[in-house]
């Protein structure tokens, strides 16, 4: 595996090594002792997610004001624009984002940290998401981000206006999110 720094830190992409002869691939899509080898990140993963997506279904900007989740991401069928943002107040990058592709074909995957909102945009019929969380599911402390905050400035590659869930429609403008405060 191969980790691909981005412009905000803690933020990380994952690029499995891959073996494929003309009969398919194999590839490790996680191992613990290799995980933390390279990302220097060590913690358990409890809760696995997988989701399927029509195109152009825009899922997020979502995060867990408590309980915050750390996620895992990746794709593996279809193709997705991955998006997180960055809520932590201390951090030198409060208020940026990194987008990446991740596909079935491209294997990449996503270390978001907790305190990222995080949200996709799928770019193929049929994607299904899969990813592991470091925290349970807790609707109560469930927050949303407006995917198209002009403050945010996300560009995410639309060709049409995207699929929205009803929650998702009423994400909140950054300048108005609950946002993490350092502990102390």
């Amino acid at each position: 595996m191969q980790v691909v720094t981005t412009k905000i830190p803690d933020l990380l992409i994952l690029e499995p090594k891959v073996f494929g002869d003309d009969r398919g691939f194999f590839f490790e899509s996680y191992n613990q002792t290799t995980f933390e080898k390279l990302t220097g990140v060590k913690t358990q993963f409890v809760q696995d997610n997988h989701s399927k997506s029509a195109a152009h279904v825009l899922r997020g900007l979502h995060y867990q004001i408590e309980q915050a989740q750390g996620k895992l991401v990746r794709v593996s069928h279809g193709a997705v624009f991955d998006v997180a943002v960055d809520l932590r107040r201390e951090s030198g990058c409060f208020g940026q984002w990194v987008g990446a592709i991740l596909s079935a074909e491209n294997k990449r995957q996503m270390w978001i940290p907790a305190g990222f909102a995080h949200g996709f945009l799928t770019l193929e019929p049929d994607t299904e998401f899969l990813y592991k969380t470091t925290e349970y599911y807790a609707p109560q402390y469930e927050r949303c981000l407006r995917w198209d905050d002009p403050a945010l400035a996300i560009d995410w590659p639309i060709t049409e206006l995207p699929s929205l869930s009803a929650k998702d429609k009423l994400g909140v403008d950054f300048s108005q999110a609950d946002v993490f405060e350092a502990q102390g």
